[in-house]
């Protein structure tokens, strides 16, 4: 049988993880696009 850890890594929260940052970076990007400008510009 497969132990698995208390803590660190996993299959689902990495997943999670992983669709969480792309929908935040296509916010970004939509939000730059139609202010016209990059929001991380200093």
């Amino acid at each position: 049988m497969r132990r698995l850890p208390r803590y660190g890594f996993h299959g689902h929260t990495e997943k999670l993880n992983g669709r969480l940052a792309m929908l935040g970076f296509i916010a970004l990007v939509a939000v730059e696009f139609k202010l016209g400008h990059g929001l991380l510009i200093w």
